[in-house]
């Protein structure tokens, strides 16, 4: 797909809003806010190529319920209501499919142990409503064939779906060039404050200032520093590394057709099969700082795990190894909104949902920035909330 966008060089006006990172949040920003009839630049070295590659891409509201996030769970689902709408408007901008599946999602357990915790597990969202299906292993088994037949059994989830996170970061950089966003392939070094405190601006690093009253900092796990920011200003953010693998197999008939999740010997796994024969397999949570290299354990472990739940990826072809760095948080909520500096917002800390909570992120920034503060509903995001761990 050709992306175009408008030449940076000799911008004579200046943006409302520069955003700073294209990952889905920051390109699915960019994009609603120039449809909001703002003037926007984006700036990015290397848009669409950070976490956002590296993701496998599961829209997961049911099986991301956790014990303790029920209202971020509610934040969630409202999110996964959102998709179709925001799928079918990139293929309507763009003509680009982006691999919106609502095949829905089986969770299994490999052994007694795996499947007592499962079941832990799976009644918040039983107690919350939303739609779970208890399986036995035979049941596993029939609506997943491909599945071990030590599989000790698990649960459907009808309403955890899946995107394709590379088809979707093409389609946002195509219709963030067609809204006419400026893209500054280049980092940003700094942030400018003017003599009163608010912002300026941003500094590239090859040493170009862009003038500007409002900045969005998306830059996922490295938004909880900036030069130019004052200290304490920025949340909590941190990188939590995680290995994934591209697995290549036949597309006639696939050796999956749905989501399979699974806990192996307490380690958590999952199989992502997309339609050209893909298979997405991860992905490790491993807190190694700004550490992004591919290593041969993590590799291991996702393979065996992989191949304990689903023994036919023995006959895939390894395509790839890749590791990428999740922004997590404190309190595992991603921070929206505000910062103290006038005119400095923030969004990122979504940790494992930064692709199922683009569309909602994005046009809750557009409700920032024409309002002044986050919807109701989203209040519990704050960017200037202090996270206790």
């Amino acid at each position: 797909m050709q992306v175009g966008f408008k030449d940076t060089a000799g911008l004579a006006e200046t943006p409302d809003i520069i955003v700073v990172g294209a990952g889905v949040i920051g390109l699915s920003a960019a994009w609603r806010l120039a449809q909001a009839g703002l003037c926007v630049s984006l700036v990015d070295p290397d848009p669409g190529r950070g976490s956002s590659w590296v993701a496998a891409g599961m829209l997961a509201p049911v099986s991301e319920a956790h014990y303790g996030e029920e209202e971020m769970v509610e934040i969630l689902v409202r999110a996964a209501a959102g998709w179709p709408a925001f799928a079918g408007a990139l293929l309507e901008e763009v003509g680009c499919d982006v691999g919106y599946r609502p095949c829905g999602t089986v969770v299994v357990a490999a052994d007694a142990s795996d499947r007592a915790a499962l079941d832990d597990l799976i009644g918040l969202p039983e107690r919350l409503g939303l739609d779970v299906r208890r399986l036995s292993g035979r049941a596993c088994r029939y609506a997943v064939p491909a599945l071990a037949p030590g599989v000790r059994g698990g649960a459907e989830m009808p309403d955890d779906h899946q995107v394709d996170n590379r088809r979707l970061v093409e389609a946002l950089l195509a219709a963030v060039g067609g809204a006419s966003v400026f893209l500054h392939r280049e980092a940003a070094r700094s942030l400018e404050l003017g003599a009163d405190g608010s912002v300026s601006g941003v500094t590239l690093v090859g040493g170009d200032t862009i003038a500007a009253p409002r900045v969005l900092l998306a830059t996922g796990a490295r938004a909880g520093s900036f030069e130019g920011v004052p200290d304490g200003v920025l949340p909590a953010v941190r990188p939590v590394k995680g290995h994934l693998l591209r697995l290549r197999g036949p597309v006639d008939p696939p050796l999956l057709s749905r989501t399979v999740r699974g806990l192996v010997h307490g380690r958590s796994c999952y199989l992502v099969p997309r339609r050209d024969g893909t298979l997405v397999v991860g992905a490790t949570e491993e807190e190694r700082g700004f550490d992004d290299r591919v290593q041969a354990g993590p590799v291991h472990d996702l393979l065996h795990d992989a191949r304990t739940l689903v023994p036919g990826i023995d006959e895939l072809v390894l395509e790839e190894s890749i590791a990428g760095l999740r922004p997590g948080s404190p309190d595992n909520r991603p921070y929206l909104g505000w910062t103290s500096v006038p005119g400095l917002a923030v969004a990122s800390g979504h940790y494992r949902n930064g692709v199922l909570l683009a569309p909602l992120t994005a046009d809750a920034v557009v409700h920032l920035v024409l309002s002044g503060s986050l919807p109701g509903e989203l209040g519990s995001l704050d960017a200037q909330r202090r996270a206790l761990a």
